[in-house]
């Protein structure tokens, strides 16, 4: 198919040319990278990626089309696409429509046919910024106006963006167990984990208080993962600090550890340019275990907060480095990681946390 030419504008005024993929159109939003080599749609549908336009290392993307049964959502959640190499045909026999149908369909603009490892070494260098993508508009000052405006990923709250409004409800009313599971952007297979685990699944909105949880009358909250900026999310916070008072036990992933940490009175950090992909190493300081996780975020729990805080123990540490990413609570089963134990397609090195969780509910 014939491309329309696009740019990509960053923050600090580099300019970067290529061809428009997706919808002909234009997008703002923080870009990131994700050193991923497979699993493009299931990153894309990841809820913790709005507002966020998104490089992808790898150099093609696209080649094997969408699956139906590999989404993490309703939509593509991305802001915007960035790759070097787009297909918009594909050769998968089980695929549904190509990644180009499926951008076309949720209104995603993106941008092929750049360097991305020079875009990647910059971001890498510079740290996060926002950025814009257009392939309507290619006067570089127009799109230089029309970014600064764009507000900055520190101090925003994106979770009510991809929240449920109403609570619903997955696997056997009969089942041993029940999980209140408090959705903050969650993904489609922590669900999936938990039922396939024997567990009968609430879905809450972000901002369900202990009353309205406790009516469920669950063994076990699940804080899920989600987007945005984790200290600005006070209501949120107050209620989980009420959820830990109440001695259920508790599981936090990704912003739902982040959350647990702020709820504790630790304190969270903007980081340089985040960890996203599925290739990060972790260690369990309690089994002395090397991990390979997947990742997305781009706040992290802080160290020193940790090292304050007498009732918090450090679990797990990314061993790229060195920050925190697992912490448990000394007088209850609470505990939290700040990666992805879910993830699908993999790596499953960490699944034995959600049986974990299992084993405090008995």
């Amino acid at each position: 198919m014939e491309h329309l030419p696009a740019v990509l504008l960053l923050e600090d005024g580099t300019v970067f040319h290529g061809k428009a993929i997706g919808k002909v159109g234009t997008t703002t939003g923080e870009i990131a990278f994700n050193t991923g080599m497979t699993g493009y749609q299931e990153v894309f549908t990841d809820p913790s990626y709005c507002k966020q336009i998104l490089i992808m290392t790898t150099t093609h993307i696209g080649n094997y089309g969408v699956q139906a049964d590999e989404i993490e959502s309703d939509s593509i959640k991305i802001a915007g696409l960035v790759t070097k190499k787009f297909s918009a045909t594909y050769s998968r026999p089980s695929g549904n429509s190509s990644l180009q149908a499926f951008m076309e369909r949720d209104q995603v603009v993106g941008i092929s046919d750049i360097d991305t490892r020079a875009l990647v070494r910059h971001v890498r260098s510079k740290g996060a910024m926002n950025a814009i993508i257009s392939s309507e508009d290619l006067d570089i000052d127009s799109l230089k106006n029309k970014l600064k405006v764009v507000p900055s990923m520190e101090g925003l709250e994106l979770s009510s963006l991809v929240s449920t409004k109403e609570a619903y409800e997955q696997g056997d009313p009969n089942a041993a167990k029940k999980v209140a599971l408090l959705d903050l952007g969650v993904k489609k297979n922590i669900v999936r984990c938990l039922v396939d685990r024997g567990c009968y699944v609430k879905v809450f909105p972000m901002d369900a208080n202990l009353a309205t949880i406790k009516a469920f009358n669950p063994d076990g909250i699940m804080l899920s993962n989600g987007p945005g900026d984790p200290s600005a999310m006070p209501n949120v916070i107050e209620h989980v600090k009420e959820m830990v008072d109440s001695k259920l036990p508790i599981f936090g992933i990704c912003l739902g550890h982040q959350i647990l940490a702020l709820s504790q009175g630790l304190k969270t950090a903007k980081m340089h340019n985040g960890h996203r992909g599925i290739n990060h190493p972790i260690k369990n300081l309690l089994t002395g275990k090397g991990e390979v996780t997947s990742q997305n975020h781009g706040f992290v729990v802080t160290a020193d907060s940790v090292a304050n805080n007498s009732n918090v123990e450090v679990t797990h540490i990314h061993l790229n480095d060195d920050t925190v990413a697992g912490i448990r609570l000394k007088d209850s089963k609470v505990f939290s990681v700040q990666y992805h134990p879910e993830a699908s397609a993999g790596p499953h090195d960490s699944r034995y946390l959600f049986d974990q969780f299992i084993a405090n509910m008995n």
